[in-house]
């Protein structure tokens, strides 16, 4: 089992979280720490890139929806980026993520929505 590893950058003005690995019970609050660390109002968003993540149990998906919330309230808004044939879509699939968030395939699209917005 390989714990998840958070890295980050900015692309284009927008803040591109990246975590790969397993993401679980033993890790999120260090994850969903530093998620929330990255977070800036002077951003229209966050990009969490999920492409290389192997795992995410509920309490992975609870820091998404978490995060996800905290960014609607400052006005902001969180794109997740997942592979289409994934592990991770199929979960995020099954727990409805789409009302809440939205997925995109890549982070270039990510980006470019985040930039679009008002």
């Amino acid at each position: 089992m390989q714990l998840a590893d958070v890295s980050f950058q900015v692309v284009e003005g927008v803040q591109v979280a990246t975590i790969s690995g397993e993401v679980d019970a033993s890790n999120c609050g260090e994850i969903a720490a530093r998620l929330e660390t990255a977070m800036s109002d002077e951003e229209p968003g966050l990009v969490i890139d999920l492409s290389d993540t192997t795992y995410l149990d509920s309490s992975g998906i609870d820091v998404l929806f978490e995060t996800a919330r905290h960014l609607d309230r400052h006005q902001q808004e969180l794109r997740v980026v997942v592979p289409a044939e994934s592990f991770i879509a199929d979960v995020l699939t099954t727990v409805s993520w789409e009302s809440t968030g939205v997925i995109d395939r890549t982070v270039a699209e990510a980006v470019a929505a985040l930039r679009a917005s008002p």
